[in-house]
C-alpha cells in the first residue's frame, strides 16, 4: 500500500485495509490479536474507533512511542477513527508494566503540564482537523475526576477477580521482585475503565498499545463484555528491541526525545543515522512508511555496500521531517555534511551549529583571554591525550579548523576565526570532531 499518495489518504476501503493488517505483519507490528480474522471483518466492514493510551510520566514523549504511534496513524490513512488517550487520571497512578519498582508519583499540576505538551505532540501524526475519520483527543481525567471512590468500587471493582490480576505478567513479575503498592495493582482497573468510558462514549472497539499491555486490554474486554454484554477488540504490537540487546531509544546521553529543546533535531537525526547495520532493516520496517519495494531495496544496500549509508540517511531524512519538519530536516543534513568538510560552515544558523557541536567533545575559553594553539585547543577536548600526539597530526596533515586544514604546529586562532563569533570547530582526520566554544 502507498501511503504517501493523497487520494488515499484518510478514506476507508476493505481492500485497503485487508492491505493494512498484511502490512503491519510483514513489518513485525502485530504481537497478539484477540480474533484476527474477526478484526480484519470488522475492519472491512466499515471505518472502526480505535484508541492508544499515552500517559505523561515526562514532558514529552520519545522515540519508543513513535513504534505505536506510527501504527495508528497507518491505521487513520486506511480510513479508521483514532482516539489519542493522554491520561491525566492514569499518569498520576503509574504503570507498573515493565518496571522492577514503584514510580514516583509527580504532582497534579505537573501531570496536567504535560498533558497538554503530549497533546500538541499527537497532532504531528494524526489529522485531527478534517476529515471524516478525523482524530479525537481524550483525556481519562474527565471521566474519573468526578466519580467516588465508593461508586468506583462498587460499579467497577465489582468485575474483577484478585487471582486474574494477580496473574497478569505486569503484577506477578513485580510480586517476584519484592512487591507492588495497591494504587500500581490498580491500575489495569483504571486502563479497563477507559476502555468500557471509550466503549460507549464513541463506539470504540478497538485498542491498540505495546504486548506489555496485553493484560491490562483484555481486562477492558472483559469489562465490556459484563456491563454492557458487548465485545471489542485487542492489537498490540511487539516491544521494540536492538540486535545488542541494549533498550531501543536511549543513547550515552539519555533517551531520545521528540521534543526539540530536549533532544534537538540534529541529534535526532544522528540517533537514526548512526542506527547499526544489523538493525536499519527492522527500523526502515516499523518507522518508515515507504513501500515494501523501497524498503527491500535500502535493506539490500546495507548487504551490497554499508559504507554508505543509504539505508540509514533515508531513514532519518523521513523521521527528522515527519518530527521536526522539512526545513529542519534540511539544516541538520547541511550540518552534518559542513562538520566533514562536505559544505560551508559558516552558512550553518547558530542554533543548528550549536546543536551540532554539542554532541562533540567540547571545551570553553574565555574570549577576554588569548586563545591557545590548536594543539592545546584539541588536547583540551580530550580528543587526543597528548601535546606530541596532537603535534604529529598537524605533521601528517590530518589537523583542521573549520576545515581548513592546520599546517604550523603552533598555529593558533584568532577572535575572527570564531563562527558566529563563538565557535571553533576542530577536526583530526575525516571523522573524529571537536569544538571550542567562546565565552
Amino acid at each position: 500500500m502507498d501511503f504517501q499518495r493523497p487520494e488515499l489518504l484518510f478514506r476507508h476501503d476493505a481492500l485497503m485495509t485487508s492491505e493494512l493488517i498484511a502490512d503491519l505483519e510483514w513489518r513485525g507490528l502485530l504481537a497478539q490479536t484477540t480474533d484476527r480474522d474477526a478484526l480484519i471483518k470488522d475492519l472491512d466492514a466499515k471505518p472502526i474507533t480505535f484508541y492508544i493510551g499515552f500517559d505523561p510520566t515526562a514532558p514529552s514523549l520519545h522515540v519508543g512511542n513513535l513504534v505505536v504511534i506510527l501504527v495508528m496513524r497507518r491505521f487513520q490513512l486506511a480510513g479508521h477513527n483514532p482516539i489519542a488517550l493522554v491520561g491525566g487520571a492514569t499518569g498520576l497512578v503509574g504503570d507498573p508494566s515493565g518496571r522492577n519498582e514503584e514510580r514516583t508519583l509527580n504532582e497534579e499540576s505537573t501531570v496536567a503540564n504535560w498533558v497538554e505538551k503530549i497533546k500538541g505532540q499527537l497532532s504531528l501524526f494524526l489529522n485531527f482537523s478534517d476529515g471524516l475519520n478525523k482524530a479525537v483527543m481524550a483525556n481519562n481525567l474527565d471521566w474519573t475526576k468526578n466519580i467516588s471512590a465508593l461508586e468506583f468500587l462498587r460499579d467497577i471493582g465489582k468485575h474483577f477477580s484478585v487471582n486474574q490480576m494477580l496473574s497478569k505478567d505486569s503484577v506477578s513479575s513485580r510480586l517476584e521482585a519484592g512487591g507492588i503498592s495497591y494504587t500500581e495493582f490498580s491500575y489495569q482497573v483504571l486502563q479497563a475503565y477507559d476502555y468500557l468510558e471509550l466503549y460507549k462514549r464513541n463506539n470504540c472497539t478497538l485498542q491498540l498499545g505495546g504486548s506489555d499491555q496485553w493484560g491490562n486490554i483484555v481486562a477492558g474486554l472483559d469489562l465490556i463484555r459484563k456491563v454492557e454484554q458487548g465485545s471489542a477488540h485487542a492489537f498490540t504490537i511487539p516491544l521494540m528491541t536492538k540486535s545488542d540487546g541494549n533498550k531501543f531509544g536511549k543513547t550515552a546521553g539519555g533517551s531520545v526525545w521528540l521534543d526539540p529543546t530536549m533532544t534537538s533535531p540534529y541529534a535526532f537525526y544522528q540517533f537514526w543515522i548512526n542506527s547499526e547495520d544489523a538493525d536499519v532493516a527492522k527500523f526502515l520496517k516499523v518507522f518508515s512508511f515507504k513501500d515494501q519495494t523501497e524498503i527491500e531495496r535500502l535493506i539490500e544496500t546495507v548487504a551490497q555496500n554499508p559504507g554508505a549509508r543509504e539505508a540509514q540517511r533515508e531513514l532519518a531524512r523521513e523521521l527528522t521531517t515527519l518530527v521536526h519538519g522539512a526545513k529542519e530536516c534540511e539544516n541538520v543534513e547541511a550540518a552534518s555534511k559542513a562538520l566533514f568538510g562536505q559544505g560551508e560552515l559558516i552558512d550553518l544558523d547558530a542554533k543548528t551549529l550549536n546543536a551540532a557541536l554539542s554532541q562533540l567533545p567540547r571545551a570553553e575559553i574565555k574570549k577576554s583571554e588569548t586563545i591557545p594553539t590548536w594543539v592545546d585547543l584539541i588536547c583540551a577536548t580530550g580528543v587526543v591525550e597528548s601535546k606530541s600526539a596532537a603535534r604529529r597530526i598537524v605533521k601528517e596533515g590530518g589537523a583542521y579548523l573549520n576545515n581548513t586544514k592546520v599546517t604550523a604546529e603552533d598555529f593558533a586562532p584568532v577572535i575572527g576565526d570564531a563562527i558566529h563569533g563563538r565557535f571553533l570547530v576542530l577536526r583530526k582526520g575525516k571523522r573524529d570532531l571537536a569544538s571550542i566554544e567562546l565565552i
